[in-house]
């Protein structure tokens, strides 16, 4: 469970910044060359080169590296970590509001609907 804290922990890290978020946006239309990712940013390709290893980091990104292009492919299974923890957020608090939706009807003597 710990490995598994650390990992979210690194790609909600890879995704707390702008630059980040949009490389995964645009890595989700399919692969691109590092130099296709970096064209729409005003940084240096040394500066961009750290995001897209922060984000190799997280694993939520995989380069290879072909002559002296390098391309960037999105790994939708880091993401899918995350979103899995998104899920278990919402139902925890779904049913927490129930349960509240649920004391607030008999507080105020309605009938129980379930």
């Amino acid at each position: 469970m710990a490995n598994n804290l650390v990992a979210l922990d690194s790609v909600f890290h890879a995704l707390s910044d702008v630059t980040r978020r949009a490389v995964i946006q645009r890595l989700g239309e399919g692969p691109a060359s590092v130099s296709e990712l970096a064209a729409p940013f005003a940084m240096g390709l040394p500066s961009f080169m750290k995001h897209v290893g922060v984000l190799e980091d997280a694993g939520l990104i995989r380069t290879s590296k072909s002559g002296r292009v390098r391309t960037c492919v999105l790994e939708r299974k880091q993401l899918a970590s995350a979103e899995r923890w998104f899920e278990q957020q919402r139902a925890l608090w779904k049913s927490r509001y129930e349960n509240l939706d649920s004391l607030l009807a008999q507080l105020n003597g309605e009938p129980d609907e379930t």
